[in-house]
C-alpha cells in the first residue's frame, strides 16, 4: 500500500508540536515552513549574515530527527548569557554557517537533515529573501517581529511580503502530489500569514485535489486576536489564500485545568472562542477534538531574546485523527 503524502505549512511551534507525533505515522512526511522571522538569533544572524531565517527550519528538522537525544539536544542548544552569542541556538549558526558556506540554503537545509536523520523532507516556503509588512494607520510597520509586539488595529489587517517571495517550486510540487495538507496552528498575523501570502501559495492551494484541513489555535493573542472565535481564525486563513478553500477545521473542545487557566491568565492569552453557530453555517467541516496539551512547559532560561508561549496542542491527539482520516 502506498504511504500517503502529507504536508504540512506553519511556522515553528506550531509545525513543531504536529511534526514530532506525524512522523511516527506510516506517511511521506513534507514541513513547508514561513521564511517571514526575523526576531530574536534569527533576526541578529539575517541581519548581520544576510543568510535565510533559519529559526523556524531548525524547530521542523529537530521535530522531525530521528538522531539521538544528544543531537537534537545540541541543535536546540541556546549559549548562555555573558558572551556575544548569548541566545543564540546552535542549530541557527549551524544553518546559516552552511548557507554562507555554499550560497545555498536549501543545500543547509539538506546537510542539517541528514546529521539529524529527519524522519521527511523539510523545505523553505521560499527562498527569497522578505519581510513582512502591516500597513496601517498610514504607516508601515516592516518586519515580524516588530508587527507581533505591534497593536493590530483591525480586523483584515492589511499584510503583504516585501519585496515579492516567489513559492519555492519544491514545496509547490509537494503541494500538487499531496493526499492531505494540514495548516498548523500558529501566530496568525506573524507566522502562518508569511507563510500563506507567498505569491503562487494560494494558488496551489486552490487547485490542489487534497483535502486541507487547519488545526486551530488554542489561545488568542493580546496585541492581535483578542476575542476572536474559530471562525474568525479559518476566515482569515481563507482571505489569506483563497475563499472556500479549507476542507475541515479541527479545534479543540477540552478545557484547560485550574493550572492551564492561571497560565492563560499570566501571558494575558484567553482560549479561542467557540461560536457552534457560525462554525454550523461554514463551507468546511468543524471537526471538535480534545487536543490541549497538559504539559506545563518553561522557557528555556538561555533564550533570552525573545519570549515564548507555552500553550500547546496535544500533538499525539492529533496524528490519532489523520491516522483515523486516512485509515491507516
Amino acid at each position: 500500500m502506498k504511504k500517503p503524502n502529507v504536508v504540512v505549512i506553519g511556522g515553528g511551534t506550531g509545525s513543531f508540536t504536529l511534526l514530532s507525533s506525524l512522523k511516527e505515522l506510516p506517511i511521506n512526511l513534507t514541513a513547508i515552513v514561513s521564511m517571514a522571522d526575523d526576531g530574536g538569533s534569527t533576526g541578529i544572524l539575517r541581519d548581520q549574515l544576510g543568510v535565510l531565517p533559519p529559526g523556524d527550519i531548525r524547530q521542523c528538522l529537530v521535530a522531525l530527527s530521528d538522531a539521538s537525544e544528544e543531537l537534537r539536544d545540541l541543535f536546540t542548544f541556546r549559549f548562555p548569557s555573558g558572551s556575544d552569542l548569548a541566545g543564540h541556538s546552535f542549530g541557527n549558526i549551524f544553518l546559516s554557517a552552511v548557507e554562507a558556506m555554499t550560497t545555498d540554503f536549501q543545500s543547509a537545509v539538506r546537510v542539517a537533515g541528514d546529521i539529524l536523520r529527519i524522519r521527511g523532507t523539510v523545505l523553505p516556503a521560499t527562498l527569497d529573501d522578505s519581510r513582512l509588512v502591516l500597513k496601517q494607520g498610514g504607516k508601515e510597520i516592516v518586519g515580524q517581529h516588530l508587527i507581533v509586539t505591534t497593536k493590530i488595529l483591525n480586523r483584515q489587517p492589511d499584510l503583504s511580503l516585501t519585496p515579492n517571495a516567489k513559492l519555492n517550486p519544491d514545496a509547490q510540487k509537494a503541494i500538487q502530489q499531496a493526499d492531505l495538507v494540514i495548516i498548523a496552528p500558529g501566530l496568525l498575523y506573524g507566522s502562518l500569514a508569511p507563510a500563506l501570502l507567498v505569491s503562487g501559495m494560494g494558488q496551489v492551494l486552490k487547485d490542489t485535489e487534497a483535502p486541507i484541513v487547519y488545526v486551530a489555535n488554542l489561545a488568542n493573542k493580546p496585541l492581535h486576536t483578542q476575542g476572536y472565535a474559530v471562525h474568525d481564525y479559518a476566515a482569515e486563513i481563507e482571505r489569506f489564500i483563497a475563499p472556500a478553500t479549507l476542507s475541515m477545521v479541527v479545534y479543540n473542545n477540552e478545557l484547560p485545568t485550574e493550572e492551564q487557566l492561571q497560565t492563560y491568565v499570566a501571558a494575558e492569552e484567553l482560549p479561542v472562542e467557540i461560536q457552534q453557530a457560525a462554525l454550523d453555517k461554514a463551507d468546511y467541516v468543524a471537526v471538535p477534538l480534545a487536543c490541549l496539551s497538559h504539559d506545563i512547559l518553561q522557557q528555556d532560561p538561555n533564550d533570552t531574546l525573545v519570549t515564548r508561549t507555552f500553550i500547546r496542542h496535544n500533538g499525539a491527539a492529533i496524528a490519532d485523527w489523520t491516522a483515523s482520516y486516512l485509515q491507516l
